[in-house]
């Protein structure tokens, strides 16, 4: 039993559970935890960023990079609301997120007093677990039963933390409690589910794996499952990287980030393999295909989309023993044709890559940073049409980790995530892809990585526009109103808030300022880099529908397609015209 003041006592506790930094603004109502990192600094780093929404976004990167429990506060009032993109963002991608958050002092709780807000309420939605301490005494227990909410529950724990409580002393007693945030068991999956699920496998001319966040993680239990039953992968965008991008049997994504090859798939499937993801555009999906969804919580069986079979259990553990039978499928057309599909599709990013005709692509940036990107690097990537080239052009084909804001897609992930990148996983290079649009809403926090000494490489695709919206726009035969965005010099602002700035309008910019970049970075730089990327504004290939097959859309359809997204159907024969060419017409 020790003496200490109760913030301090709270710092204790994370230290506990093995965190190593958290985000925030100091204020009246939190400066007593203030205090405590301070007395415990050697122990926790403080990241004091220039808005809480940065800290809070950035928090929710750490725990998709790493799995455990980012941590952010904010004072009372605004310090608190400005928390909530970053804890919607952990809500509902499901990743353990604690929100310290100050309140004004118990005597004056109730009285309208200056910054005073009913806070509890505020943050019920956004949470998992949400509690108002009462006494300075059980501020230890609480965060310490908040830390496991938030990780059994993979959501947002929040602590509210009257002024007056953090600065009284306590007698502090650490919990000898085992930190265990895992199960330690096996799962034995049901044998006839394994057994229905063979039966429709083998019946399938033409199966899809559909593979979700849940199995991040797993990559080499679901690359052997394909590869056993030469089925090819997709996966939803978060859950990029469950299988190597490089992998022959990985064909892509589905919807407007997605690819050729994961498009017409689904048009050709007749099975899905829905494995461990709550994918909220599955119910664009044909409907003429049967699906198998396996998903450890009931609740997500059937929310998104009708399906045929459903199995409550770990994906990895299902996988695992449908590997354990022995069964196989051949290595059919099926599969040649998809990865032959998939393989002229990554031709076709290559041919963007080097063309300049309309200006520099964005291609050629995603390609550069593929060339420069370590084994263990992170990337951080930005909600808008950034996210279409980061998901189609970032190789995650090694040890890397990606993130990005999935079914909550906030505007300015990217700087916050980079960040978070850099601390989280400090022996590799952490990168941030932004839109102009999105890296305007977060740029001051370029200061907080020049302030901690985070080199992140910060690319910033500038078009001009929200580009996302603009399409939207286009689309729905809008007129193009409040899209267009002022350009500002990026690699100004940088060098203004402590970085290093670049600007590329070109591939032979792309080439030279690349090359200063891996020199800086190889020669020990510790400043934030910015890259300011002047792109060919023209709208990204539209992937969620794409009419290539005469035989389905006909002639005129696919001839005004191909010449908008300048895609050549000679060199990117269908996936429909591949399987008749062999034979296979389902």
């Amino acid at each position: 039993m020790t003496k200490m003041m109760a913030g301090q006592a709270l710092v204790k506790v994370l230290e506990d559970w093995d965190v190593d930094h958290l985000y925030g603004i100091p204020g009246g109502s939190i400066n007593h935890t203030v205090e405590g990192l301070y007395l415990e600094q050697d122990k926790v780093k403080y990241i004091q960023v220039r808005h809480e929404e940065v800290g809070a976004i950035a928090a929710s990167a750490d725990a998709k990079f790493t799995g455990k429990i980012g941590v952010t506060f904010g004072s009372a009032g605004p310090g608190a609301t400005h928390l909530f993109n970053g804890l919607y963002d952990a809500k509902m991608d499901h990743v353990p997120v604690l929100a310290i958050v100050g309140q004004v002092a118990q005597p004056v709780m109730n009285t309208n007093f200056f910054q005073e807000m009913d806070e509890g309420p505020m943050f019920d939605d956004v949470s998992v677990y949400n509690r108002t301490v009462t006494t300075a005494e059980q501020i230890p227990y609480v965060i310490n039963e908040a830390i496991r909410e938030a990780y059994r529950q993979s959501g947002v724990a929040v602590v509210i933390l009257p002024e007056d409580l953090t600065q009284k002393e306590i007698d502090y007693v650490p919990s000898k409690t085992p930190k265990e945030v895992t199960n330690n068991y096996s799962q034995t999956v049901d044998p006839k589910a394994i057994q229905d699920s063979l039966k429709m496998i083998k019946e399938a001319k033409h199966p899809l794996i559909y593979a979700g966040r849940g199995l991040l993680g797993a990559r080499d239990v679901l690359t052997k499952f394909s590869e056993q039953f030469n089925i090819p992968v997709m996966n939803t965008v978060p859950s990029t990287g469950v299988i190597s991008t490089d992998h022959p049997n990985f064909i892509g994504t589905f919807g407007r980030l997605g690819t050729k090859s994961g498009f017409e798939a689904l048009q050709h499937a007749d099975l899905i393999l829905f494995l461990a993801s709550e994918f909220p555009f599955a119910n664009f999906w044909p409907k003429n295909l049967k699906i198998i969804q396996v998903n450890t919580n009931p609740f997500d069986i059937g929310k998104t989309v009708d399906v045929d079979y459903s199995v409550i259990a770990d994906a990895k553990s299902y996988l695992n023993d449908m590997i354990a039978t022995g069964e196989t499928r051949p290595a059919d057309t099926w599969l040649k044709a998809n990865q032959e599909n998939k393989a002229n599709w990554n031709k076709w990013l290559d041919e963007q890559a080097e063309d300049e005709s309309r200006g520099l692509n964005p291609e050629a940036v995603t390609k550069k940073i593929a060339e420069l990107a370590g084994p263990n690097d992170t990337y951080a990537v930005d909600t808008g049409n950034v996210s279409e080239w980061g998901v189609r052009g970032l190789p995650m084909n090694k040890n890397q980790r990606f993130a990005i804001s999935g079914l909550f897609a906030t505007m300015g992930f990217g700087l916050p995530g980079g960040m978070a990148g850099a601390l989280s996983v400090p022996d590799a290079q952490a990168w941030s892809l932004s839109g102009d649009g999105g890296f305007a809403m977060v740029a001051p926090d370029i200061i907080t990585e020049a302030r901690y000494e985070l080199p992140v490489i910060n690319v910033v695709f500038t078009n001009h526009r929200f580009g996302f919206i603009y399409y939207e726009q286009a689309e729905s035969k809008q007129h193009f109103y409040g899209v267009d965005l002022t350009d500002a010099d990026w690699a100004k602002v940088a060098e203004g808030l402590g970085g290093i700035g670049f600007t590329v309008k070109n591939k032979a910019d792309l080439d030279e300022v690349f090359a200063k970049v891996k020199d800086l970075q190889a020669n020990g730089n510790k400043k934030p880099i910015v890259i300011n990327a002047y792109i060919n504004p023209d709208d990204p290939i539209a992937t969620a529908f794409m009419p290539l097959d005469e035989k389905l859309y006909g002639a005129d359809t696919v001839k005004a397609y191909s010449e908008k997204y300048h895609i050549d159907p000679k060199t990117q024969p269908s996936l429909g015209e591949l399987l008749r060419a062999q034979g296979d017409d389902k």
